[in-house]
């Protein structure tokens, strides 16, 4: 696809493209498929697109802002990821450790009953036989076992959702197939007792701390700022409470609990547990994109941003995609029918929210919003990246 987001941006062309983006975000608003949003773009580091608009709490009033904070949901796995490969380059960790060194009584069983070996790295690249409830149909396994994916159940422990996802059979042999997963829960307890700390203190030691991400922790920093949530709905997005149920995919919904983020005796979800700003995340992707510095070395991160998987389908990203150890890696522009450059990477959060970074045009775009989910996959985010894109 021909795009100018590759040429020099000169005025002319950094109008066009605030135009269209505008567009994008206007388009979404006014159709009501959105209630707010936080978009933001950035070439070699430098900001050429930021923008709040609509509302972060529409019954309130209260407009969004660009340091509006965000239920991250999925946002939180590359920040755990990057913490985890923080103990393995300090010699605390090794990515073909078993599983089960660090958390004895986690031993899932096949079908079979046998207990196969169950690594570090199968946690990163959610290739460890496990699942998520919400791709599942309402009496799947992880449905009768009440298996938390991390956004739902206020006040479960880690020990007692651990011994759920234990107690259900693997999907498959560790390694033999891609599936999107709770996986990054189990790591960020192997995170945690690594760390010989909690999970919360360790993130901020190893990540956000040293990237100035002072509104991104598995607790509010500003309960004033949070944004509410929405999920898809007609005439225009729902207000989510707990219990409530969004279609996503063909399984059965993910389930919500909004009031999770406030209850300190929730298990910290490594998967999806963490409240941040755009801003933040942007910081914590520009320094993935240019190197890992302070948090990584730059060979560190270039294998997380390489695919890990082989020629395993990401079937929840389509063909043309692999993985990494923190998101999906973009093999080919053409399969995949976008107009990322090959090496993309990119991943994005069940409360409304889409990201990439494209090495080779050396962009880095978040776009948070608070409504779901329009605001991961749907039109709204193939407009955002077709302006980013676009020629003229």
């Amino acid at each position: 696809m021909p795009t100018d987001i590759a040429e020099p941006l000169t005025a002319t062309v950094a109008d066009a493209l605030r135009a269209r983006l505008d567009r994008a975000i206007n388009n979404a608003l006014t159709d009501k498929r959105l209630v707010g949003a936080v978009v933001l773009l950035a070439r070699d580091g430098v900001p050429i697109y930021r923008r709040a608009a609509g509302f972060a709490d529409r019954e309130a009033g209260i407009s969004m802002r660009q340091d509006t904070i965000f239920r991250l949901a999925s946002v939180t796995k590359p920040i755990v990821a990057a913490a985890a490969m923080a103990l393995v380059e300090a010699g605390n960790l090794a990515l073909e450790d078993p599983v089960a060194r660090f958390i004895p009584p986690f031993r899932p069983r096949l079908a079979d009953g046998s207990v196969p070996d169950l690594s570090i790295f199968h946690l990163l690249t959610h290739t460890a036989g496990l699942a998520y409830g919400f791709l599942e149909p309402s009496d799947g396994p992880y449905h009768r076992a009440k298996v938390s994916d991390g956004l739902d159940q206020p006040g479960l422990s880690m020990a007692e959702n651990l011994a759920r996802i234990a107690a259900v059979p693997l999907s498959s042999v560790p390694g033999e197939r891609w599936a999107y997963s709770v996986a990054t829960d189990v790591l960020g307890e192997v995170v945690a007792r690594v760390a010989g700390t909690s999970l919360p203190r360790a993130v901020a030691s190893l990540v956000t701390d040293k990237l100035a991400m002072s509104d991104t922790a598995f607790a509010l920093r500003d309960r004033a700022r949070l944004a509410a949530a929405y999920g898809t709905g007609s005439p225009e997005p729902i207000r989510i409470g707990d219990g409530e149920v969004v279609a996503f995919g063909p399984g059965a919904g993910i389930s919500y609990a909004p009031s999770r983020i406030f209850d300190e005796a929730s298990f910290a979800s490594g998967g999806g547990g963490m409240a941040g700003t755009a801003v933040d995340f942007l910081a914590f992707l520009e320094a993935m994109r240019t190197g890992g510095a302070p948090v990584l070395r730059s060979e560190t991160v270039a294998r997380m941003t390489r695919n890990q998987i082989g020629d395993l389908p990401v079937d929840i990203s389509g063909p043309g995609w692999g993985f990494g150890l923190m998101s999906a890696i973009l093999l080919d522009s053409v399969e995949a029918k976008v107009p990322y450059a090959p090496g993309t990477w990119r991943w994005g959060g069940a409360y409304g929210h889409a990201w990439f970074v494209d090495p080779l045009a050396r962009l880095s775009m978040v776009a948070f919003t608070n409504t779901a989910p329009e605001g991961i996959d749907g039109v709204f985010t193939t407009d955002v990246v077709e302006a980013i894109y676009a020629s003229k």
